[in-house]
């Protein structure tokens, strides 16, 4: 009996930045898949912007968590107007149950390819793909965030430039502003410009990072939204950060990363990219990790 026809899916992605981003390769390999399907996502308010130019996407709805069940029941009844073909759960919360659907995959039976996070999550549809390979992570930029970029980086000089992002959510996980100024200091000679990203919040240790820099400065923090960030990463040589959702962006946009942990499991949640590294704590406290050791391998990625 030939496969019934899947015009219309329903992927749930997760909530930050980050996780979000590693859900496309899922997407992608959807449409792969099912070329002709349109793909309706649930995603959340803070990283729903992520998918706004994705060619085959259909609606984006964003699942509110601090709305409790009201918040849910308005998602569902949303969804309900629509009888899916096929829907996939990376959350696995119980939502597929209440929706129409004529097949769900969900991650309670994932035959999981792998250890990271990417892995885990393709581990739910690996069974249903012709061809089971992960893509890459992808973002969707439009004309006017490539101009803006553009735009942004007008007048700098050269084409090595260097993205610092030393923001994160938690304060465990950042490394001191006074350690990434000093890194700039040992490699000045490597880089033409320094572009500093971040949100709000970060913009104080920003400035501090950007102070007396021996290298032309862009101070961006606060001034972008998720997509603008992505069209500045697109023309960086490297990016340096924290473990945050910016690492994440800049392997969607296929530029080098390294990644400084200190708490946290960086071979599940290292940006999905074959040029990503990372630097971890031995002791599980991120100042412990010194500027020479991260020298040392911005050194050996750009001599690979």
């Amino acid at each position: 009996m030939p496969e019934q026809e899947t015009h219309k899916i329903l992927l749930i992605t997760l909530s930050n930045i980050g996780d979000a981003v590693m859900t496309t390769p899922v997407l992608e390999a959807l449409h792969q898949r099912y070329p002709q399907a349109v793909i309706d996502i649930v995603s959340d308010a803070r990283a729903s912007q992520l998918f706004s130019h994705c060619p085959y996407r259909g609606v984006v709805l964003n699942k509110d968590k601090q709305a409790g069940w009201r918040g849910t029941a308005t998602l569902v009844r949303q969804l309900r107007n629509t009888h899916y073909h096929l829907v996939v759960d990376l959350r696995t919360d119980g939502l597929t149950l209440l929706l129409h659907a004529r097949k769900r995959l969900t991650r309670r039976k994932a035959r999981t390819p792998g250890y990271h996070a990417v892995e885990r999550h393709f581990g739910v549809i690996a069974d249903h793909l012709d061809n089971p390979g992960i893509p890459a992570a992808r973002l969707w930029l439009s004309a006017a965030e490539q101009a803006f970029a553009q735009e942004q980086l007008f007048g700098l000089p050269g084409h090595r430039w260097l993205v610092l992002a030393p923001g994160a959510r938690w304060q465990p996980k950042r490394w001191p502003a006074q350690n990434f100024h000093s890194l700039i200091e040992q490699l000045q000679d490597e880089f033409d410009a320094v572009v500093l990203l971040g949100d709000a919040g970060e913009t104080d240790s920003c400035a501090t990072i950007g102070t007396s820099l021996p290298l032309p400065v862009i101070n961006l923090a606060g001034k972008t939204d998720l997509l603008q960030a992505a069209a500045v990463l697109s023309q960086a040589r490297l990016l340096i950060g924290n473990d945050s959702g910016i690492g994440h962006i800049a392997a969607a946009v296929n530029i080098p990363t390294l990644t400084v942990f200190g708490p946290g499991d960086p071979a599940r949640y290292h940006p999905w990219h074959p040029q990503a590294r990372w630097i971890q704590s031995s002791t599980g406290s991120i100042e412990d990790i010194a500027v020479d050791t991260v020298t040392k391998e911005v050194l050996a990625i750009l001599r690979t």
